[in-house]
């Protein structure tokens, strides 16, 4: 009896690896042919990236690569990060797809729309870096430059400026998800976050300082909006309470209760 019963919990578990393994090779295989696809405008692609920067430099001045293989391999890793990039849907309904099974009706309904708006809060983060942020920092960046220094900015390190800016932005928009996920497991309550507000903007600034270059540009650029986007999920918390959820959940308890006691009746009525 112990044997089958051990076989019975491994069989599980063993289906689970496999369903793992086989959603992330999924995944893989859509970022890779995304990859391949626009592979062939690499060069394009980085170009684009560049434009805020090259609106903004001085006239006679241009970019460098001052490593051997960073003008064929930069190119290459940018293309490869936008190919991550446009792969988010996707790589989150493969986990949505992955988790779905274990989670209860109620559950189900609420995450699948977290995570379609999560994508496009990330979205919108980076966009609002490359078309908002960029060019008044760039503006700044190099009209600060001191009299006598010509602007001339290496492309892998301008790429990693970049992607971790992108990143900063694309991870802080999602701050209402984040706020509503607080709420809906019951971390925290909707009244102690709405006390803590002169904290959380504080923090707000504090992230801005740590995630972005030592410019008040780029920190205000990007404190303001996560306090903004704190207050918008903080008015959706409303909606996805646990109190709700905690009585009607009660009064469920109170309905199968009866309908058992029902049941238990009905055989001693025909019995008299």
């Amino acid at each position: 009896m112990s044997s089958d019963t051990g076989l019975d919990e491994e069989q599980p578990f063993i289906s689970h690896l496999v369903e793992l393994r086989d959603r992330l090779l999924r995944a893989i295989l859509v970022v890779f042919v995304l990859f391949f696809g626009l592979a062939f405008y690499a060069n394009e692609i980085y170009a684009y990236l560049a434009g805020p920067l090259l609106k903004h430099m001085p006239a006679g001045s241009q970019m460098i690569a001052i490593e051997v293989a960073s003008p064929f391999l930069t190119p290459f890793k940018l293309t490869l990060v936008v190919s991550v990039f446009l792969a988010v849907p996707y790589l989150l309904y493969q986990a949505w797809a992955f988790v779905a099974p274990g989670l209860y009706r109620h559950e189900r309904r609420l995450i699948l729309p977290l995570l379609v708006s999560s994508s496009l809060l990330f979205y919108a983060g980076i966009a609002f870096a490359y078309f908002v942020v960029f060019p008044l920092l760039f503006a700044f960046i190099t009209t600060a430059a001191p009299v006598g220094v010509t602007v001339m900015t290496d492309i892998t390190q301008y790429l990693d400026f970049v992607l971790t800016i992108f990143f900063a932005f694309g991870i802080s928009f999602e701050v209402p998800i984040f706020t509503i996920l607080l709420v809906w497991t019951g971390i925290v309550s909707r009244e102690s976050l709405v006390e803590k507000r002169p904290y959380i903007i504080v923090l707000a600034f504090v992230i801005g300082a740590v995630l972005t270059p030592p410019d008040p540009v780029s920190q205000t650029l990007l404190a303001v909006p996560i306090w903004m986007l704190f207050e918008l999920g903080l008015f959706f918390s409303r909606f996805f309470g646990r109190e709700e959820e905690t009585g009607a959940g009660q009064g469920l308890l109170v309905e199968q209760g009866q309908d058992v006691a029902k049941s238990q009746e009905r055989p001693a009525d025909g019995e008299g």
